[in-house]
């Protein structure tokens, strides 16, 4: 294995070495059930229109300039939100400045904004319905980043994709098994109402009905015209490929904001990676090598004459031979990069890979490099993912420097499938191997349980996940994920019960290019006043004090808490539906960190709302206010930064601007729209466009008789110049 040093740990792990972990408490945020928005909406006895939608007046077109949001959407994000539902909000933003030109910023003042809110169940608007407040809800059980960017889809100006036109060409409606009164959520919309850009149906899409939507039975409502596609409406993953292409089409998006550059080495050009002429060897781009890899990662060998990879040969050459391969310059934004590839090892355990930043600054034009980690390990005869993070804010250039070791090798290194974006690497990664063996042979419940290498968080918490390899006995064909806390190192030291850490677990869609994977996560945050069902005692208290006793392969015994998760993580069909099994192996990526700095997230003062000329203080209709958790440290200690802009205790802002501290200076923040400056305390209105042509005219005008003037004056003075130069010349021919 490969172990990198740079605190991201990716550890290869079979099931059979570990012992049968004794009975553990684990509790299920679903219920046991897998319930898509509908579900939960309609559980709750909520009447909207297509199950999630809240329409204001008149269902209306939303084509056209004016329900678009700009590029950069304003947001606030209310107190009523549970903890782990704002974390995912955040995280959602993510996949959308990964994978579009769409940006979400905390709103300052702005006009128009997205008010995002703990309401009854998951709802949203369609498009930009320039009302100033507009209310998007994540209610209890909606916390998943598929539900999240379903609403924000139809906040940006999207239907669900069974409304289509076109629909009916795709998708059969089972009108009789409808539930009576609801059948008018299965309307078509025609081409003056909805535009679905010129591309094509897309049963993968995050914005499709399930095949049970508003069921009167047991049956199915949506039969897929294919057959193969029954099982995979209604995914709550992540984008499709036709869901980025629409909205990148919508909204102009010719790249996205936080993706920098994908690299499978299928073309000749290497993705304009260059070799250094500094070296003594180079790499080669291979389709096999004949001690390994037999194929390359992107396509594993199931393409005719396709499938490359950059490979170093340290079979040839003397020890400390090396190879560069540069990547092409990027320009970062952002200040911190994750670089994310495949490594095959089929050299020598002291062969290494070295990993370099060529940065380019004004006093070093030329680059300089910057060090920034070494793999090395074991041979093995599988690729390994691996992720390095960067912390780069000058432009650069990545390397990749192969060194031959002192040791006997047959073949090298190989690289393939490379990922560069300006996101935060996962802190570890769980690699399964063999996973359709134990797919076939595990049975439902604990006995098919797998447990993982224990895992720390940045804040020192020790943490296991628990996969549930063909479901609970209960929940069959899924698999089931469960985050327990475990007892570790630092336990002496840290604050109990545990508050405010978010677990995110991740199933890595292995697809080649970060844009186009749907993975499939869930987060579980850690609420210190959590309650265990069965005692009194704090679900996330110390393991040494509510866990049970478990061992590790070599006979250490340790102590696991309580764990919290899904059974229904994801089905078995949806599993084989992507590229979630690669090599025979899985990953899931996980990550633990501290998100205290969101108990407090929502502004001081009352959004100010502009309408026309006027402006108005709207409330949102829950009515939150702020509380503070028991038990937690609420002040901010010297490195924290507010979430949002502390406000003037007097607003010295006229038009109704909005005053806010700013370097503990106050600076107005004035509402924006068409009929409004950017600037001063006056936040100075623009006028309607009556008066702009008013003014327009006058000024023209105004120009016009300024430059007659001008002119006139002008020829006056030269006309009495001209007199008097003739007169001088006439007196001086008489005195001649």
């Amino acid at each position: 294995n490969f172990i990198s040093s740079c605190a991201f740990l990716i550890i290869s792990f079979f099931s059979s070495p570990f012992q049968p972990a004794p009975e553990t408490t684990e509790v299920d945020v679903d219920g046991g059930i897998e319930r898509d928005i509908f579900d939960i909406n309609e559980a709750l006895g909520l009447d909207l229109f297509e199950g999630d939608i809240k329409l204001h007046g008149e269902r209306n077109s939303i084509i056209g300039d004016n329900y678009r949001w700009p590029h950069v959407i304003p947001y606030v994000l209310e107190d009523s939100l549970e903890m782990n539902a704002k974390g995912l909000i955040l995280k959602a933003f993510e996949q959308y400045r990964l994978k579009t030109c769409i940006d979400f910023k905390p709103w300052e003042g702005e006009k128009n904004y997205i008010s995002v809110f703990k309401g009854s169940g998951c709802w949203s608007s369609v498009g930009n319905v320039q009302m100033g407040l507009q209310q998007l809800s994540i209610g209890t059980n909606c916390d998943r980043i598929g539900t999240i960017q379903h609403e924000f889809l139809h906040a940006l100006g999207f239907w669900h994709e069974q409304s289509r036109s076109d629909r009916d060409d795709y998708v059969t409606i089972v009108w009789d098994r409808i539930q009576s009164g609801k059948e008018h959520n299965f309307n078509k919309y025609d081409d003056k109402t909805s535009d679905f850009l010129n591309v094509p149906y897309d049963y993968n899409s995050v914005m499709h009905y399930s095949k049970t939507a508003f069921r009167n039975g047991t049956e199915s409502t949506i039969i897929t015209n294919i057959p193969d596609f029954m099982d995979v409406i209604g995914q709550r993953m992540d984008f499709s490929d036709y869901d980025l292409q629409k909205l990148n089409r919508l909204y102009n998006c010719s790249s996205s904001l936080s993706f920098m550059d994908t690299c499978s080495f299928e073309l000749e050009n290497i993705c304009g990676m260059i070799q250094s002429s500094d070296d003594n060897s180079d790499w080669q781009r291979l389709s096999q090598v004949p001690a390994g890899p037999n194929t390359d990662h992107t396509n594993m060998g199931e393409c005719k004459d396709s499938g490359y990879f950059m490979h170093f040969n340290t079979s040839a050459g003397e020890e400390g031979s090396t190879a560069l391969l540069e990547s092409r310059i990027f320009y970062p934004k952002r200040g911190f990069q994750c670089l994310q590839f495949y490594l095959y090892n089929s050299g020598h355990e002291s062969d290494r890979l070295h990993v370099f930043i060529r940065e380019y600054t004004s006093d070093h034009p030329n680059g300089t490099l910057r060090f920034i980690e070494e793999i090395q390990g074991s041979p093995e005869t599988y690729w390994q993912l691996h992720h390095v993070s960067l912390n780069v804010m000058s432009k650069f250039r990545v390397v990749f420097q192969g060194v031959r070791g002192r040791g006997l090798s047959n073949g090298g290194l190989s690289i393939d499938d490379i990922n560069l974006s300006e996101t935060q690497c996962p802190h570890h990664v769980w690699h399964i191997r063999n996973f359709t063996h134990l797919l076939d042979t595990s049975s439902a419940g604990a006995a098919g349980r797998i447990d993982s290498p224990p895992f720390y968080s940045s804040k020192g918490y020790a943490f296991q996940v628990s996969l549930y390899v063909n479901g609970t006995t209960d929940n069959p064909f899924n698999l089931g994920i469960y985050l327990s806390l475990i007892s570790g190192a630092n336990d002496d030291h840290l604050q109990w019960p545990c508050a405010w850490q978010q677990g995110t677990m991740i199933l890595l869609d292995q697809h080649p290019d970060i844009r186009q994977q749907m993975s499939n996560q869930r987060s579980i945050t850690t609420d210190p006043l959590k309650l265990s069902d069965s005692s009194s005692n704090f679900f996330w208290d110390r393991p040494d004090k509510v866990g049970s006793p478990a061992y590790f392969p070599n006979g250490t015994e340790f102590r696991r808490g309580p764990g919290l998760g899904t059974a229904t993580f994801l089905t078995h069909e949806r599993l084989r539906s992507r590229n979630f099994i690669k090599e025979d192996g899985v990953y899931l990526l996980l990550t633990m960190e501290d998100i205290s700095h969101l108990l407090s997230t929502e502004p001081s003062v009352s959004p100010t709302v502009v309408t026309g000329t006027t402006a108005s203080t709207v409330k949102p209709d829950s009515n939150p206010t702020p509380t503070i958790k028991p038990g937690t440290n609420t002040e901010p200690t010297a490195t924290e930064e507010p979430e949002s802009p502390s406000f003037c205790p007097d607003n010295p802002c006229e038009n109704d601007g909005v005053c806010v501290m700013v370097d503990r200076a106050p600076v107005c923040r004035c509402p924006a729209g068409d009929n409004w400056w950017y600037m001063g305390d006056r936040c100075e209105r623009k006028g309607s466009a009556q008066e702009n042509i008013v003014i327009a005219v006058s000024s023209t005008v105004a120009v016009f008789v300024v430059m007659l003037i001008v002119t006139i004056t002008t020829a006056v003075c030269l006309k009495k110049k001209y007199k008097k130069g003739k007169e001088n010349r006439e007196n001086l021919a008489l005195e001649e």
